[in-house]
């Protein structure tokens, strides 16, 4: 780039918690630096090789250009630019978003190209500071045994329309910092949850629907992976803060009430 352009525009965009982004505008091409300059300093690599593999085999993804540090050693990628989040949803769009996920999942593991993705524990990696939480800690034991985990696909880790740009009706995934060998249906269980919670019920049964379409899964098995997810979000909720409106703790409750694995647990929100 610096060898062919002469004019570059740098436009600061929505940063999350873990990164600084801009996107980066020449004459022939439009891209996207992420900079890790806070606390988070996930492995940037493997996370270019990843995003390697699922974008040359078609999956709905940014086009990694670059990775390494920048001169304070913090890690930092280039990426095509692929739009803003998504905005307006309905329900052709759920099914594409749907299946975009379900394709992820499907890569062939044979497509990693020899690198091996990581397998964490599922509870200490997705549940920090759990042992502070009974109330929550001993129901997602339970919920974890009786789901019998198998981690043996590519998942995203935190599939929900903030981490999905729209640009002229293309959708593409993006934030990759939680990608590891997971299973899919709590994948699955997770976007379905944030869908409740920050859209509505009706969009996420609709959703949930999709996913019990395609005949790999059954919505008695999605309920389970929902509850498990849920616990998730009431744990962060406690202890990192994410997005509450006037509105979000009622539909968690509803979500509680309405789940049958969670429907007779005395849970604070």
């Amino acid at each position: 780039m610096l060898q062919h352009e002469t004019t570059f525009q740098v436009i600061p965009l929505d940063s999350g918690l873990e990164a600084e982004v801009a996107k980066i505008v020449t004459s022939t091409a439009d891209c996207v630096l992420k900079v890790w300059n806070r606390a988070s300093k996930p492995d940037v690599q493997m996370q270019y090789q990843i995003l390697n593999a699922l974008h040359s085999h078609g999956r709905a993804v940014s086009k990694p250009l670059g990775w390494g540090t920048d001169r304070e050693g913090n890690p930092v990628m280039l990426t095509s630019y692929d739009g803003r989040p998504v905005q307006n949803i309905d329900q052709l769009k759920l099914l594409k978003l749907a299946k975009i996920l379900m394709d992820i999942h499907k890569l062939p593991l044979e497509r990693l190209n020899g690198f091996n993705l990581p397998r964490y524990d599922f509870i200490s990696y997705f549940y920090p500071r759990i042992e502070e939480f009974p109330d929550i800690q001993q129901p997602l034991m339970e919920l974890v045994l009786r789901a019998s985990m198998e981690q043996e696909y590519v998942i995203h880790g935190d599939y929900h329309l903030g981490n999905i740009l729209e640009n002229e009706n293309e959708l593409t995934v993006i934030d990759w910092t939680n990608v590891q060998m997971g299973d899919p249906r709590y994948d699955i269980g997770w976007s379905i949850i944030l869908m409740w919670i920050y859209v509505r019920e009706k969009r996420a049964s609709f959703y949930r629907a999709a996913f019990c379409a395609e005949n790999r899964f059954e919505a008695d098995e999605l309920e389970l992976f929902e509850a498990i997810a849920c616990l998730r979000w009431i744990l962060l909720n406690r202890v990192d803060h994410p997005p509450v409106r006037n509105d979000t703790i009622a539909r968690v409750r509803s979500i509680l009430n309405s789940n049958k694995y969670l429907h007779s647990l005395l849970i604070e929100v």
